[in-house]
């Protein structure tokens, strides 16, 4: 029997496991540049914790969740999204009240959903979520975190769509509206629409089914119905995001799948991802902390999907070595695995692959060239002998010894850390 990953869970290879890690990587430095911490969350939790708060009407909640009983009876969740399981978190620990907390973290989310480029069933998210301050000076923090994080990945023509919920009043009366407008053409939408016409009607602004988006487009605009205050914040917003120079559109078919948005809310969109083209997205929660028995308290955050935007990064295979050991003899093999724990010593971030076990020279190099190193390092008998080592230029000229490549030298081993710093310096 032939055993594969499981439909749905992807198997990371080494050239896109590069692109995350290089994600995280500059992920973890525009966020400490805006003050936020890091913290854990576990990867289950309790099942009613996101039917509570992410809406019991949510695809996640009613199609996606991979929910199961323990040995215990406990009904519990592999996480769907982050920001549920932050907020157990900080309410548990005593993080909220009085307090303003920024707050990440990165690693798996699991749907039960079709597979898709792009859309996995389990996935690798970033979440960024604040508590403790109600302006929207914070939520336009948020989005400059973004386009900074865009411009250190070097991701240009991205495009940002922002839109506002309002209050619960306010999408109480729209909803009614959207109803009214809606409930004559029940037959005509398509049937997830009819089913969310009925349980979460807002949710079909967000149908891509063209048939149900016509319907859709004489329909009453949720910021007709805006309150004065949900309507003084977003133009707020608006004004910061002008005075930064951040261009947006204000899209009021935005409304996110989770039920627990208020206020403002964005998407970040990438034309090169094709129809599943959302990379990033978040918004306002103020009710959030409430409902798990918390005082009121502001919040918003953003989810950013590292396997989408790994995607939008040149994901060629990353070089696996800086410097190739190879060896001829048992003698030389054992020299140059001490040569090999010096270079480390004395080159740290670089990469030193040294050949392990039997193998013909000219074999050897062949791995050293296929491995993208800049310098293989030779040690044979004649070498062990000298107490030199015979390094080999493989790629570009280097800029300190003007060697070009398949130029070969050779060094005193005592020296070998030295000239191959000066050759590897600036590469």
């Amino acid at each position: 029997m032939k055993i594969q990953s499981v439909r749905g869970m992807q198997d990371v290879l080494p050239p896109q496991q590069a692109a995350l890690r290089r994600i995280e990587d500059a992920c973890r430095q525009a966020l400490a540049a805006y003050g936020y911490q890091e913290i854990g969350i576990p990867c289950i939790e309790s099942a009613p914790l996101f039917s509570r708060l992410v809406g019991e009407t949510t695809d996640i909640v009613e199609k996606e969740m991979f929910t199961f009983a323990d040995r215990g009876g406990d009904s519990l969740s592999l996480r769907p999204e982050g920001t549920a399981g932050c907020v157990r978190y900080a309410l548990q620990h005593g993080l909220i009240h009085n307090q303003v907390q920024r707050f990440w973290y990165a690693g798996p989310m699991f749907r039960y959903e079709r597979p898709q480029k792009g859309r996995y069933r389990q996935f690798q998210q970033l979440g960024v979520e604040c508590f403790g301050i109600a302006s929207p000076d914070i939520d336009a923090e948020l989005l400059l975190l973004c386009r900074r994080l865009w411009q250190a990945l070097g991701l240009p023509g991205l495009r940002l769509e922002i839109n506002s919920l309002g209050s619960a009043g306010t999408r109480a009366r729209y909803r009614e509206a959207l109803v009214q407008h809606l409930s004559p053409h029940r037959q005509e939408l398509d049937e997830d629409s009819q089913r969310r016409l009925d349980s979460n009607p807002l949710r079909i602004l967000d149908s891509k089914v063209e048939k149900t988006q016509a319907l859709l487009a004489d329909a009453p605009s949720l910021h007709d119905f805006l309150d004065d205050e949900s309507r003084a914040d977003f133009d707020a917003l608006q004004a910061y995001l002008d005075d930064q120079g951040l261009a947006y559109t204000v899209n009021p078919r935005i409304v996110r799948g989770l039920d627990y948005y208020n206020g403002a809310v964005f998407e970040w969109s990438s034309p090169a991802l094709g129809a599943q083209n959302a990379l990033c997205g978040g918004g306002r929660y103020d009710g959030l902390v409430e409902l798990l028995g918390g005082r009121p308290t502001p919040g918003v955050g953003f989810a950013l999907g590292l396997d989408r935007l790994a995607l939008l990064l040149d994901a060629g295979e990353a070089p696996a070595a800086d410097i190739y050991l190879a060896s001829q003899g048992a003698g030389a093999r054992r020299r140059a695995l001490a040569l090999g724990e010096g270079l480390r010593d004395r080159l740290p971030g670089k990469r030193i692959l040294a050949h392990c076990g039997e193998g013909k020279l000219k074999a050897q190099m062949k791995k050293a060239d296929a491995s993208g190193a800049a310098l293989a390092v030779i040690i044979g008998e004649a070498e062990l002998e000298a107490g030199t080592a015979s390094v080999k230029c493989l790629r570009r000229p280097s800029p300190n010894t003007g060697e070009d490549g398949g130029a070969q030298t050779e060094v005193q081993q005592s020296g070998l850390a030295d000239y191959c710093a000066a050759h590897l310096e600036g590469g």
